[in-house]
């Protein structure tokens, strides 16, 4: 395994950072931060022209063909910047969700218009009841008259407000075990019976929404993969998304170490840097070995994504949400120590960080979630060494 960046990643890394300082600047994020829609179209179609649509996707639908640490790059340094708009529930939820679980048709369909920046899509997974366990869907999908009936409500759907299209988990066979009985199905945003609200959130850089759905009539062809086996799929495509999210956590943490140390080396307190004194300079300190540490853990698991074993894969998506999401929140809320007053006003810019930071260590199932998902692996792998020491 090397998980050393290639000369075409450190370019592209160059690249991405070039263009999240020109056209997602900071002060864009603050307007994009009380704005409804959360992005403009010109910075939309900009991102669109540099390939970052594509980049997972294969080039029979328009894409670049590359791989997660490729995207991963990108993401870090997104997540650097903070950047708002729909790029990640596009991308990482609904491209990604058609890539593990549709059939060529719905393929041709979506995923070159997700990689020209033509259309935007989004995944409705969690429930009111379901907390941090992705796998916790219980909204019913009842037969009917050939097709699909819908009932019930979905929360914290990122970008359903501005979403073309909605990929749907829904259970069309009752039980609680996501693995049997769990459906994909996507579905116009426009569909009668369905209805988005906004919702108030801490982030404003990443938009929120309830979506319910009231007699929502769906025929067959709106099945994405087959019946009842939606949850496999899906579950390759939340790990690549974690993934996703880390590689934006790593950004935001390096950038928060960063503020944090630049301002240690020019704030004056008794006539002498506050960074020369030894609180602050060990916890600028730490948040440098988390930082570096959170990195090498995202590399890992965006290389198990593309080439580990599915256990290995699992295993590292879980690990590197643990402890990226944890390092991101830490180095954040170590940046406002050290900034002291500054770094609770409004006018700096680190509070963007913070919350940030609390939003994705909560996104796709929070640490006490994936620490569960790595017993069980744990747990599994053991049993599975027992079993062959046996025959």
């Amino acid at each position: 395994m090397d998980i050393k960046l290639s000369e075409d990643q450190l370019e592209i890394a160059k690249h991405a950072r070039r263009f999240c300082e020109n056209e997602s600047s900071i002060e864009y994020v603050r307007s994009m931060f009380e704005d409804e829609r959360g992005f403009t179209d010109e910075v939309w179609g900009k991102m669109a022209d540099m390939g970052w649509m594509g980049m997972r996707l294969p080039e029979d639908y328009g894409g670049l063909g590359l791989g997660l640490m490729d995207l991963a790059v990108v993401l870090e340094e997104m997540g650097r910047g903070v950047a708002p708009g729909p790029f990640f529930s596009t991308v990482l939820l609904a491209g990604e969700t058609l890539m593990q679980a549709a059939g060529e048709e719905q393929k041709s369909g979506y995923l070159p218009g997700i990689a020209s920046g033509e259309i935007k899509g989004t995944l409705a997974l969690h429930e009111p009841d379901s907390g941090a366990d992705p796998g916790y869907i219980q909204m019913e999908a009842a037969e009917d008259r050939g097709g699909y009936l819908l009932n019930g409500t979905k929360i914290a759907v990122p970008d359903a407000h501005v979403a073309d299209f909605l990929i749907c988990a829904a259970r069309t066979r009752k039980g609680r075990r996501p693995d049997r009985g769990v459906t994909l199905f996507l579905l116009d945003a426009r569909t009668p019976g369905l209805t988005i609200h906004l919702l108030p959130t801490m982030d404003g850089t990443r938009k929120l929404c309830a979506v319910e759905f009231q007699q929502v009539r769906l025929g067959p062809d709106a099945i994405v993969g087959e019946v009842h086996k939606g949850w496999k799929p899906l579950l390759r495509a939340l790990q690549v998304a974690q993934v996703g999210l880390c590689a934006e956590c790593v950004g935001g943490a390096q950038r928060t170490m960063e503020i944090a140390t630049e301002y240690a080396r020019v704030r004056i307190q008794f006539d002498q840097p506050i960074g020369a004194f030894q609180a602050v300079k060990h916890r600028c300190a730490q948040m440098y070995v988390e930082a570096e540490s959170a990195r090498s853990v995202l590399y890992w698991a965006a290389w198990a994504q593309d080439h580990g074993s599915p256990g290995e894969a699992a295993m590292a998506a879980s690990v590197a949400k643990v402890y990226c999401s944890e390092a991101y929140r830490n180095c954040a809320t170590s940046a406002i120590q050290v900034l002291g007053g500054t770094g609770f006003s409004w006018e700096h810019d680190i509070h963007f960080y913070l919350k940030r930071a609390k939003a994705n260590e909560t996104a796709l199932g929070d640490a006490t979630y994936h620490r569960e998902q790595v017993v069980r692996l744990l747990e599994g792998e053991a049993k599975r060494k027992r079993g062959k020491k046996r025959s």
